[in-house]
């Protein structure tokens, strides 16, 4: 991956901010666009859904997309497929994927990377902080070049229970005791924050001493979860992490009687945000685990996380019933709303989470001191203008182009391709004829850099 990506997704964000500006008018569609931020979903690759997802982020402005094995081949296919996933989107995506180390890591020796440790064996066995960072540093690398923005982890689960067939089992904790999961956690996050990847820690409240596996079906951790599982969270929250935490499907009757902490205003708002003072994103444990499927209805689920703080819905499919589920999720979400079961402040707050948390992660350059090197310059003129425009490149590295118009609802009008670019300077006129008077937004991609710029048509 080169270094124009980042350019891309300020440039992404800049034009949504601007698109939102001028939406007080549409205010339905503004509240869909909102409320597809909050959603995440994975994709099956070769089917019919492959080509659904990619309608989802066009059209109903999808917040993210999350990559398992199965969806990543070699390091050239991951970051295609990553920069085709992004050039869909009008907001720059989260692209999520889970890299502990170890057994859960999606970029691995079979897949043209490299074996890695576990967190056990990091944080218990190996216990040394450059051990620590210096794997951290690696994966953190490998997500950067592929495009990938957002890691899934580290485990922040303390390791109460050895056995525990979720995170135990598979060495997924670095320690027993909890400040030394705190100091591995917060070397391993500012490793992947030197490349601006977001970090998310997991399973709010503590899933390491769960004798049950919530992807298999009701998680009770009543008797056997610790205040000291807090530990990590109070410490990094403290230390100011702000990124994203991942709330588990876990049961503890003394936080809520009644709802997993999922699915808990007491657990996420009472206990994260308030008590602990967490102000980043909230995103939900996969929302088709059995510890919830097998308890809840689709639109229950939903309203429930939604009404308890979660800011992110997370979903291992984009499927429901034959049919587009980020679709059937933005359906729900928009009739609780008419009804009042949903209080459109709640979407509003967790879009400006999101959107809070996207505008961090555009701007690689502070992080990792490279510059982005200019390969073209846009001029036009004249700006405003009437009916026809001059848009003029200056091109100092040759390759192709891609060229596109949109209005001030991100719908896109015109778009034109251009196989190759020559250095020097270059000129197209723009003929708006056809246009009624007001703002629209150029933009220009020339060899993986990319710009834009603010229209004003006056007739």
């Amino acid at each position: 991956m080169t270094l124009q990506k980042p350019d891309l997704l300020n440039t992404k964000l800049l034009i949504f901010l601007l698109i939102v500006s001028f939406l007080t008018a549409f205010s339905q569609d503004e509240l869909d666009l909102k409320i597809g931020q909050m959603i995440i979903v994975s994709f099956a690759p070769g089917t019919n859904f492959e080509d659904t997802l990619y309608y989802d982020i066009e059209h109903r402005n999808l917040g993210g997309v999350i990559l398992f094995g199965y969806n990543l081949q070699d390091p050239l296919q991951i970051t295609n497929l990553t920069s085709d996933l992004q050039n869909s989107a009008t907001i720059p995506l989260i692209i999520a994927t889970d890299q502990e180390g170890g057994l859960v890591a999606r970029l691995d020796e079979k897949n043209g990377f490299a074996e890695t440790h576990t967190a056990y064996q990091l944080g218990t066995i190996i216990d040394d902080e450059d051990s620590t960072r210096s794997q951290a540093k690696m994966m953190a690398q490998w997500l950067y070049d592929s495009g990938i923005n957002t890691n899934l982890a580290p485990v922040v689960d303390v390791n109460v229970n050895p056995s525990s067939p979720a995170i135990g089992y598979y060495g997924r904790s670095f320690s027993a005791n909890a400040l030394k999961v705190f100091s591995h956690a917060d070397w391993f996050i500012s490793e992947f924050e030197n490349y601006n990847i977001i970090s998310t820690l997991k399973h709010f409240p503590g899933h390491g001493s769960a004798e049950q596996d919530s992807h298999l079906g009701f998680t009770d951790i009543t008797t056997t979860w610790a205040d000291s599982e807090l530990v990590p969270y109070r410490q990094l929250i403290s230390a100011g992490y702000s990124d994203m935490i991942m709330v588990g499907h876990l049961f503890n009757a003394h936080l809520d009687s009644i709802h997993p902490a999922s699915l808990s205003r007491n657990v996420i708002t009472g206990l994260l945000r308030d008590s602990l003072g967490f102000q980043g994103v909230v995103i939900s444990d996969a929302m088709f685990m059995r510890a919830i499927t097998d308890n809840y209805s689709f639109e229950e689920a939903i309203v429930l996380a939604i009404n308890a703080g979660t800011d992110l819905l997370l979903y291992t499919n984009n499927e429901y019933n034959g049919s587009s589920l980020v679709a059937e999720v933005t359906h729900i979400i928009r009739e609780n709303i008419g009804e009042g079961v949903i209080l459109q402040n709640q979407i509003e707050e967790s879009y400006q989470r999101i959107i809070a948390l996207k505008t961090k992660i555009t701007d690689l350059t502070s992080k990792t001191g490279k510059i982005i090197p200019e390969t073209f310059s846009l001029h036009i003129y004249p700006n405003p203008f009437n009916i026809r425009t001059n848009i003029e490149i200056s091109v100092s590295r040759a390759g192709p182009a891609e060229m596109e118009i949109y209005d001030i609802r991100g719908r896109r009008l015109y778009h034109n391709h251009y196989s190759w670019l020559s250095v020097g300077k270059h000129t197209f006129a723009f003929d708006a004829d056809d246009l009624s008077s007001g703002v629209y937004f150029l933009k220009i991609e020339v060899s993986g850099s990319t710009r834009a710029s603010k229209l004003t048509l006056i007739k």
